[in-house]
């Protein structure tokens, strides 16, 4: 009759190839994030100044509406750009890290004494 040896350690080259992939994806996620809002910018800006050109040779600017298509797009551009860079103070990706590691937390400890 043979035993088996059942005491299983991670093997450090595993763990190793997933943290590089998990590295990788997050990385991969962000360029898409970045990629994403410099194409929103890009369109704001050449999409405005055609705006302007065309407003500027219709009347000479003197009524300037291309600006309402610059407000109400720049306030996406601002919303996106707070997204993308992590500028909300109260609900960035820092306080989400944060609150998931507290959960955890307090999932371990409950889970402890039961």
């Amino acid at each position: 009759m043979s035993t088996f040896n059942y005491n299983i350690t991670p093997n450090s080259n595993i763990m190793d190839t997933t943290n590089k992939e998990n590295k990788y994806i997050r990385a991969r996620e962000r360029v898409d994030e970045l990629k994403s809002f410099y194409g929103n910018l890009t369109s704001y800006v050449l999409v405005i100044s055609g705006l302007a050109l065309i407003n500027y040779f219709t009347n000479g600017f003197g009524y300037m509406w291309f600006l309402w298509a610059a407000f109400g797009w720049g306030i996406g551009v601002l919303f996106h750009a707070i997204k993308t860079f992590d500028l909300n103070p109260f609900f960035g990706k820092q306080w989400e890290k944060r609150k998931i590691e507290e959960i955890m937390r307090n999932e371990e400890q409950n889970d402890k004494w039961k």
